[in-house]
């Protein structure tokens, strides 16, 4: 099955600050880029190439080029290490690593061939590919390392097909039509952000992307409150930090925030309707080139903490720890299936077979089916804290630990105890200006939960450590806990 890519090319495409570029400008600087790497290196189609670069023009242009080639795209975060990039393009035995200057000192010493992106204007030298060309629903597009958030990460192939069905599911869950304008302020390579270019190249839609660095949430703010955005994709921690850094009203063109990444707090989503914020819950991973499942506004108001039914083409099942289908409203671990599933894990045929199993991705996700079909999150199996055989819910625990009018952010996870098994540990983070001691916040705790789920220790931190996609590292947050945090009676 092959698609064809044809937007119109006089119409906007891309926008960074003060730039933009038309469809037409894109095809032509794309063709360039084309033109810059074949002059470096003969890649074959097959060959995979590492994306080194933080700016968002100079990405795209070079995910465009690589889709045209089809050379299969590895996506690097720029705030990695260099023995963390180091290992992830050997993982993908990358041909070559394209970087820009910003990200030439950090490239250099990464043991592969590199080349340096010359700038591409409308000026270039362009070459044979000179269109957006067609895509292949059966090959390969990319090959996305996941978050890694509690261990070393697995390396997604994404196929085309992959990528497109979810683009179409999408667009006919969110209802996205001609004139919208997405604001991405997700990395771009993150499946979130990288989505949000694929299906805006396939709709044929706008997309504001802002210039590299961190999460500015005034600038963002001064975005939604002047441009023309119809659509956002946040996760929970930017959604928290735009609001409360919010000075005067968004634009009434905003008629989506498109929140995922991490299930957002009870308190942020009721916050949300309080204000009567377009928020968009919605569940999904790497593996199933984004999203799974989505709420709309008007389900997210109705039912708080929900995820929505699964997009066109993807069915969803909860399985129990017997192997069977959950009952309604009982946890298991999610289970998702159809056609914008991976093809598997790149070199790990053991870790393939394992998540892809009588046709289904076993996510290592915890949740529920309501009575209605509707999904909620609770978190990743391997978050499950198992405590003299009762199974702790960090997220249950999380959410009565923030209820505390000091904390403003709480984390929960479980440590090695020879006596059960494991024990309940918390991370917070207090609200600026707050104070509290570990006997207050326990004193809280067990008034609300049962004894088996109070922290036995808890650590005080200025912030959480979370990767570029809103996650929490709870690995990270595990060596925080050592013997200078003693564990309570």
């Amino acid at each position: 099955m092959q698609l064809p890519l044809s937007p119109e090319p006089d119409k906007r495409f891309l926008a960074i600050g003060q730039s933009g570029w038309t469809f037409a400008e894109v095809n032509h600087s794309a063709s360039a880029a084309c033109a810059a790497i074949l002059r470096h290196a003969p890649l074959e189609p097959g060959d995979r190439a590492g994306i080194l670069i933080a700016n968002p023009a100079p990405f795209i242009l070079t995910l465009l080029a690589l889709m045209r080639m089809r050379v299969l795209s590895v996506p690097l975060n720029t705030r990695l290490t260099a023995g963390e990039l180091a290992w992830q393009i050997k993982n993908a035995d990358c041909r070559l690593l394209i970087c820009e200057p910003q990200t030439r000192a950090l490239a250099g010493p990464l043991g592969v061939d590199v080349l340096e992106l010359p700038n591409l204007d409308r000026e270039a030298p362009t070459s044979q590919y000179s269109d957006f060309g067609m895509m292949r629903m059966d090959e390969d597009f990319a090959i996305i390392h996941t978050s890694g958030t509690g261990g070393r990460p697995k390396a997604a192939i994404l196929t085309y097909g992959n990528v497109c069905q979810s683009a179409i599911a999408s667009a006919r869950k969110l209802d996205v039509i001609q004139g919208e304008q997405w604001l991405c302020v997700l990395p771009l390579y993150h499946v979130g952000g990288l989505s949000i270019v694929f299906r805006s190249l396939i709709y044929g839609t706008a997309i504001e992307v802002l210039p590299p660095g961190r999460f500015d949430a005034g600038e963002v703010n001064r975005i939604l409150s002047e441009h023309p955005v119809t659509l956002v994709s946040l996760v929970p921690t930017m959604l928290q930090r735009l609001l409360d850094a919010k000075t005067r009203p968004w634009s009434p063109n905003l008629r989506l925030i498109l929140l995922g990444g991490a299930a957002p707090s009870p308190a942020l989503v009721a916050r949300c309707i309080a204000d009567k914020l377009p928020i968009a819950t919605t569940y999904g991973l790497t593996e199933a080139s984004s999203q799974v499942a989505t709420a709309r506004p008007d389900l997210v108001y109705r039912k708080p903490g929900t995820a929505g039914k699964p997009l066109m083409f993807t069915q969803v099942r909860i399985r129990d720890e017997k192997g069977d289908d959950a009952a309604a409203g009982v946890p298991g671990e999610i289970l998702v299936k159809g056609d914008t599933v991976m093809r598997g894990y790149y070199g790990e045929p053991a870790a393939t077979a394992a998540a892809l199993r009588d046709g289904w991705l076993h996510t290592g996700d915890i949740g529920y089916l309501d009575e209605d079909g509707d999904l909620f999150i609770l978190q990743r199996r391997e978050d499950l804290i198992v405590s003299g055989g009762e199974n702790i819910y960090p997220a249950e625990v999380e959410e009565r630990l923030r209820r505390h009018p000091a904390v403003a952010e709480a984390v929960v996870i479980g440590l090695p105890d020879a006596a059960w098994g494991q024990s309940v540990a918390a991370a917070l983070q207090l609200a600026p200006g707050a104070r509290a001691s570990a006997e207050e916040i326990e004193a809280h705790a067990r008034a609300h939960l049962a004894s088996y789920k109070i922290p036995r220790r808890f650590a005080f931190v200025d912030a959480l450590p979370r990767t570029a996609s809103g996650k929490i590292q709870r690995r990270k947050l595990r060596q925080l806990f050592n013997d200078t945090i003693p564990r309570r009676p």
